[in-house]
C-alpha cells in the first residue's frame, strides 16, 4: 500500500506545478484526477486533494468526475488533506472556492481531514473554503503572491507531516 498520492485537477498548470511541488517534497506521486480510479484510492491511505477554482467559486472542470469516484470509494479510516489554487484579487469573493467544493462533497466520508490553515495573512473578502474561522486546507495565489507561495507549502506540509 502506498502511503500517501498528491490528487490534482489543472487547467493552467499552475495547480499541477503546486502539485508536483508538495509531491516531491513528500516523496510520493502527483496524478491527474483524470487518471483516478477507485484502485487508485483504495491503495493510498492519505490523499492530498488539489484543486483551483473556477467561475463563481467552482471545482476545477475534471475534478467533477474524481469527485463521483472519491464519493462511491471507502473513505473511512483514510486522511485527507486539501489545497486550492485562486486569485485572492479578482475573484476575492469566492477566493478558493473550488477547496471548499470538494471538502463539502467528500466531507460525510468517514475520513480525517488535517491541514486546516488561519486566515490571517491572505486578502480576501469571502470563501465557501473557510469552515469554523479557518481555510479547510491550504489556500495558495499564485497569481498575487508568488512570492508567498514557497513558505505557505513548507509551514502547511511541516503541520500536515505528522497526521500522514
Amino acid at each position: 500500500m502506498n502511503a500517501t498520492i498528491v490528487i490534482y485537477g489543472s487547467s493552467t498548470g499552475t495547480c499541477e506545478a503546486i502539485a508536483e511541488k508538495i509531491a516531491s517534497k513528500l516523496g510520493c506521486e502527483a496524478l491527474n484526477v483524470q487518471d483516478l480510479t477507485a484502485d487508485i484510492v483504495a491503495a493510498n491511505q492519505n490523499l492530498i486533494l488539489g484543486t483551483s477554482t473556477w467561475g463563481a467559486g467552482e471545482l476545477q472542470d475534471d475534478w467533477y468526475d474524481g469527485l463521483k469516484i472519491l464519493q462511491k470509494a471507502d473513505l473511512s479510516g483514510k486522511t485527507i488533506a486539501i489545497f486550492g489554487c485562486g486569485d485572492c484579487s479578482s475573484y476575492s469573493d469566492t477566493f478558493v472556492g473550488g477547496m471548499g467544493e470538494l471538502y463539502n462533497g467528500i466531507k460525510q466520508s468517514g475520513a480525517s481531514f488535517v491541514g486546516a490553515v488561519e486566515t490571517d495573512g491572505y486578502t480576501f473578502d469571502d470563501s465557501e473554503a473557510v469552515i469554523d474561522g479557518k481555510f479547510i486546507g491550504l489556500p495558495l495565489d499564485d497569481i498575487n503572491e508568488d512570492d508567498k507561495t514557497d513558505t505557505r507549502i513548507e509551514t502547511w506540509l511541516a503541520a500536515i507531516t505528522p497526521s500522514l
